[in-house]
């Protein structure tokens, strides 16, 4: 029954690798940087709305964006947003909304998905999630999605399955490798990206919660009977105050023995550097990802620019640049030192505070 399925986007990110663009008052989640017309959050609600109903949509994001998660989600009412009042990661953001769920629906299943991602074949995206919601209804499992690698990538974690079956059991979790690792990985056949994507009955994480993390379990059991009322806000504040930050994965699924992969290719990224925006781009003729039409180039290639709409820039003489303007920031950088942005918003943060942060 699709009024017992809930999705859950995870909106609390602050987006850093996406600086200047993305900023604490405005994160990666709510821009459109890809020029698609909608914001990344935007179209995760749409790509769910044919699977789960409107009032079963839940976002779970950081205190100061429950305004800009109604802008650009204004189907939702205020209480399908929950409210962190500091990041913790996504063990106790995966715990809120479960624990949320089992008071208003014991037989809840839950899709846990990231705000923040591009999935290209929404249909076969559609027929995959549907197929995970069929495999978990009747069984104690926990799902992760994986996606059939297609280069040796070093940015992402891998899953590693444990046969060739379209649903399979986990054998294990690896975290982002080295160069020679990922290259062993994808042409060994047996690993999939992590996706970051869950699906599972409220129960069984819950329960999960209870073996694996006991202290998360103690606190949010702790506090329900306070959610969904007007003392909701306080006990929050005391459960993230006390709670340790952890990742579902590495708190959960590296752990459980009921952890299955569904094995997808549906043109998925999670676009999280510029050099994936780039990947992502439309290119002229000299392979330049450009942001506007009044960018004029020359003697530029495999670059990507990005400029405010209503400026005209000239760019020459660059290979390989990410070039990103903001009405108060320049960034100018080699692709190869895309790594190197955390860096420069601390030194940024040293020099000036958060005025550009």
């Amino acid at each position: 029954m699709k009024s017992n399925r809930y999705c859950v986007i995870m909106a609390g990110g602050i987006g850093t690798r996406f600086w200047p663009m993305s900023r604490q008052s405005c994160p990666k989640q709510f821009l459109d940087i890809l020029g698609t017309g909608r914001s990344f959050i935007r179209h995760t609600f749409e790509r769910f709305t044919n699977i789960v109903p409107t009032e079963n949509f839940i976002v779970v994001t950081n205190k100061r964006y429950k305004e800009l998660v109604k802008q650009h989600i204004p189907e939702l009412d205020d209480s399908q947003i929950l409210c962190e009042p500091i990041g913790r990661n996504t063990a106790p953001c995966i715990a809120y909304a479960a624990y949320t769920l089992q008071k208003q629906n014991p037989n809840a299943e839950m899709i846990v998905t990231p705000a923040d991602h591009l999935i290209l074949n929404e249909i076969e995206f559609t027929r995959i999630i549907e197929s995970s919601l069929e495999f978990v209804a009747y069984r104690n499992a926990l799902m992760t999605i994986g996606i059939q690698p297609t280069r040796p990538e070093t940015g992402y974690g891998y899953i590693q399955k444990s046969n060739l079956e379209e649903i399979c059991k986990v054998k294990c979790f690896t975290e982002k490798p080295n160069r020679e690792m990922a290259e062993a990985f994808l042409e060994c056949g047996e690993f999939l990206w992590n996706s970051g994507i869950f699906i599972w009955k409220v129960q069984d994480i819950i329960q999960a919660f209870e073996k694996h993390l006991p202290d998360h379990a103690s606190l949010f059991s702790n506090i329900t009977p306070a959610l969904g009322t007007d003392d909701e806000d306080k006990a929050i504040e005391r459960a993230f105050a006390e709670c340790r930050s952890i990742s579902i994965d590495y708190g959960i699924m590296e752990m459980a023995e009921n952890v299955y992969v569904h094995c997808g290719d549906f043109g998925w990224s999670d676009v999280g550097t510029w050099g994936s925006v780039y990947q992502h781009s439309r290119k002229d003729k000299y392979a330049n990802g450009l942001s506007n039409e009044k960018i004029k180039v020359y003697d530029t290639r495999n670059s990507l620019i990005s400029i405010p709409s209503e400026k005209l820039a000239v760019v020459s003489g660059l290979k390989d640049y990410i070039v990103v303007d903001t009405p108060d920031v320049l960034m100018i950088c080699p692709m190869s030192d895309e790594q190197n942005i955390k860096g420069f918003i601390e030194d940024v943060k040293y020099d000036s505070g958060d005025t550009h942060i």
